[in-house]
């Protein structure tokens, strides 16, 4: 399955490499202004201006995640609706993005804040609510990485009930969850060099949105077949389609289409 995940999370942003730039531009510009509260709270220390600077930032942040998401979802199911789909998004997410806002904004502050103040202590009792802060900063942070992805799957559920199932896929593929971090962290890379143009902030949303779409063929057939055992689930099987859907390309194909 993790084969086809990284084949297809990539030709599903190739396929919509343009949609993917100009929402990448957009997150520069969050960016942007998120380095412009940080520059603001350097320069004149904890001031309101910039806290209320970086607090505006990670609202828009979060909401335009939100619908930017849902455009990525509709790449993974091979749908082109335009930018229109963006208002779609945020009235089916925005809830979810001020749940979003406010996680965000806890794992910011624990980054900045908490962590440091304990671990600066230099006493045990400090370093080990620091240890602690720090698990629940990384448990969090890898079971975040579904929550859009579930939100637009299951736009029905309510944030919470959505944040809930977050922590169950991130228990029931812990491996994959490592690697999908992982493969965000390396996208990560490749957008600096490429100046956050592509794959970017949007390429890793939709890669997420890939991953949680080919996990729900998982469960979807644990639904159908309750018995069977959870360490071999028939893959070739269930993505059969999703195979057919993607086609038989390559990267070699596409650079060099006169080989094939």
């Amino acid at each position: 399955m993790v084969g086809f995940f990284i084949k297809k999370a990539f030709f599903d942003g190739w396929d919509n490499l343009i949609g993917l730039v100009v929402h990448n531009l957009g997150f520069l510009l969050v960016f942007v202004g998120a380095y412009g509260g940080m520059s603001l709270m350097a320069i004149d220390g904890y001031s309101v201006v910039g806290i209320i600077a970086l607090v505006i930032i990670s609202a828009v942040y979060s909401f335009y995640c939100a619908v930017v998401s849902w455009q990525t979802c509709l790449y993974a199911d091979y749908k082109r609706e335009g930018f229109r789909a963006l208002k779609e998004g945020f009235s089916r997410l925005w809830r979810h993005g001020v749940l979003h806002f406010f996680i965000n904004t806890a794992l910011i502050l624990i980054v900045f804040f908490v962590l440091p103040f304990y671990f600066l202590q230099n006493t045990t009792l400090a370093f080990i609510f620091g240890m602690f802060v720090f698990w629940v900063f990384v448990i969090v942070g890898l079971a975040m990485q579904y929550f859009f992805p579930l939100a637009c799957r299951m736009s029905g559920d309510r944030p919470m009930k959505t944040f809930r199932k977050c922590f169950i896929l991130l228990a029931d593929n812990l491996g994959f969850s490592l690697f999908l971090i992982f493969h965000g962290i390396i996208s990560g890379v490749l957008s600096l060099v490429l100046v956050g143009l592509t794959p970017g902030t949007g390429g890793i949303l939709l890669s997420r949105q890939v991953a949680v779409k080919l996990l729900m063929f998982k469960y979807d057939y644990l639904e159908e077949h309750p018995e069977t055992d959870r360490k071999h689930i028939p893959w070739e099987d269930l993505l059969f389609d999703e195979r057919e859907k993607v086609g038989h390309r390559s990267i070699k194909n596409m650079i060099f289409p006169w080989k094939d």
